[in-house]
């Protein structure tokens, strides 16, 4: 089995923190312990470009125990987890092509390498694998059923891809579900944001003022666990409605231009680039705090930082003070990237457990489907969707009502009226 790792001794360690995630995980194993009776993946190749963490190995284990013939590389080389891409070769026996902080070129050489497997299903986290397939490898095109996509970034990309009339297979929004956005943007990001910025810096937030661009699902939840830790909390947004929701929310709104004069900590969240531009570090007090909550490492304008500064130094790990020449210093987390997979370990496993469902069991509906989905982006199935919901709720004790057959009737029904 080729592989290319950090350091397969580190295994062992991988291993226990990954069966640390699993115990948060139920969605899933109910998923697994069907995959392992019906085997719909039999002779099916999977391409995956996801964050390497410990719940990324326990997708991978599902879907291997489905019958799938699995391989992965990271969608970002500041997330990866070694020691879990270890036990992911070790213990799963599934080939990995990802090393903590590799360099652009080994990167996008692992991507290769996992295209090199010839998948008929493609997994993505920001659309590389597709993007790269589409680009360079347009030979997997004819047998390759179709892909999903887990982030709201990739989803741009792939619509974009869509209209263009550049997308060559069907391709499911996975980060659109509802059981995915709602709760892994909000709740997952929300917490794992401020994770990373804590580990990082060490930090208190009551008191500051937190600035927050972009107030979508991942902003959203970033803003409320600030607000929740004592922080007075500003918004920037470019929507109108969701810069009034946000203000209803009874967070601060206004442009980052005035936000930058006020901000102790900065995160971005739009998924658009130069979000924080040279003309806002201008105005930003000394000490300021700069991180990125977003997909890529593009909203931080790091090269107008750069020239900007007259010293930059390596203050703490994942911290990087840059020293501008009227003496002020402005600090950027985790060289702009994911500041919650770069500075800590991604999202609680109990939220990755819904994203992680929709995604084995859209890969399952893509195999079920195969030849009769159009080409473009489609969403989830609803059934999915409620299905997942359903089970993680029953996997918390939680039960609901049902409704009535009086109720259904009425709810169908346009005579009765009010």
């Amino acid at each position: 089995m080729k592989y290319d790792i950090k350091d397969i001794s580190l295994a062992a360690a991988g291993k226990l923190r990954i069966d640390w995630a699993r115990m948060n995980m139920p969605v899933l194993d109910v998923i697994k312990e069907r995959f392992e009776r019906e085997k719909p993946f039999e002779g099916i190749t999977i391409g995956a470009c996801l964050h390497v963490t410990t719940e990324t190995a326990n997708l991978l284990d599902v879907l291997k125990a489905g019958g799938a013939n699995v391989g992965i590389c990271a969608s970002n080389p500041l997330s990866t987890q070694d020691d879990v891409t270890a036990s992911i070769v070790e213990h799963l026996g599934i080939p990995v092509f990802a090393i903590h902080n590799e360099d652009k070129e080994t990167y996008y050489k692992h991507i290769h390498s996992v295209l090199d497997m010839k998948p008929v299903i493609t997994i993505d986290d920001g659309a590389d694998l597709v993007s790269t397939v589409h680009k360079e490898r347009t030979e997997l095109i004819p047998n390759i059923i179709g892909g999903m996509e887990e982030t709201t970034t990739g989803v741009i990309r792939l619509r974009s891809m869509a209209k263009d009339g550049a997308l060559k297979f069907p391709m499911i929004a996975v980060n659109d579900a509802d059981t995915k956005h709602l709760f892994d943007n909000r709740y997952g990001t929300g917490q794992s944001t401020l994770d990373g910025i804590f580990r990082a810096t060490n930090r208190l937030f009551a008191g500051t003022d937190f600035v927050v661009a972009g107030y979508g699902w991942c902003g959203r939840g970033t803003a409320m666990r600030a607000n929740g830790m004592g922080a007075r909390v500003i918004i920037t947004e470019i929507d109108a409605v969701k810069a009034l929701e946000a203000a209803m929310d009874g967070f601060r709104v206004m442009p980052m231009e005035e936000a930058a004069k006020i901000g102790d900590f900065f995160v971005t969240a739009t998924g658009d680039i130069h979000v924080i531009r040279t003309e806002h570090f201008e105005l930003m007090k000394d000490g300021a705090i700069v991180c990125n909550t977003g997909h890529f490492n593009v909203e931080i304008d790091i090269a107008g930082l750069e020239k900007m500064s007259i010293a930059k130094r390596d203050i703490r790990r994942a911290v990087v003070e840059y020293s501008l020449k009227d003496g002020r210093r402005i600090y950027l987390l985790a060289d702009g990237r994911l500041v919650n997979l770069s500075s800590a370990e991604g999202h609680p496993s109990s939220v990755m457990d819904m994203s992680f469902a929709d995604q084995a069991l859209s890969a399952e509906y893509l195999v079920k489907n195969s030849g009769k989905l159009p080409i473009g982006v489609h969403d989830v199935p609803k059934e999915i969707d409620e299905m997942v919901a359903s089970t993680k709720l029953a996997t918390m004790g939680i039960s609901i009502d049902t409704l009535t057959e009086e109720q259904r009737e009425y709810l169908a029904a346009w005579e009765m009226g009010t």
